[in-house]
């Protein structure tokens, strides 16, 4: 299956979603935070063809996610690993879990959860404000266009816009 990559689209969103946005990427780096890192495992683990398995992998070092690191003493064999690029997807993955938890299962049916090591305690991920430290509240939060989008839309024709960007954007 040949996947879109709209990296045409001037949106982290949808680029993200043309890396990491099928579910068998998800589950393949879900496993590699559960410390998978070996091409059978993985098949084993997740029940996912060899083309397709290869096929997603390839991606994720492509895009710099995943790391190939031999191992054994042929080198011939390879492990996956996270990079740092990789690892700063775990809050994207703790948010999915804990949305799923929060509405695809009955009170204490959850089948993940998450300690945190620091005092021991089961946890949520929340976010907070990076300037103010205040936790976020969708409902108080706007998005706006950025310095470089907003330059390169300004000698575009407002009728334009929606196609170019896949989304409507509201300027006030």
């Amino acid at each position: 299956m040949k996947h879109t990559s709209h990296s045409d689209k001037p949106c982290p969103i949808a680029q993200t979603l043309g890396i990491i946005g099928d579910n068998w990427t998800l589950l393949i780096l879900r496993n590699c935070f559960m410390r998978t890192t070996r091409f059978d495992d993985f098949q084993q683990q997740l029940g996912i063809t060899r083309h397709v398995l290869s096929d997603r992998l390839k991606k994720l070092v492509e895009h710099e996610i995943l790391k190939k690191v031999p191992y054994g003493e042929s080198g011939r064999r390879f492990e996956y690993r996270l990079t740092k690029k990789g690892v700063s997807l775990s809050p994207v993955l703790m948010n999915l879990a804990s949305w799923g938890n929060d509405w695809l299962f009955d009170e204490g049916e959850a089948p993940i959860e998450y300690v945190h090591t620091v005092c021991g305690h089961k946890m949520k991920p929340i976010q907070t404000c990076s300037s103010c430290g205040e936790v976020v509240e969708t409902n108080k939060v706007k998005m706006v266009l950025g310095k470089a989008l907003s330059e390169s839309i300004k000698a575009e024709p407002s009728e334009n816009l929606n196609a170019l960007l896949g989304y409507s954007i509201n300027q006030d």
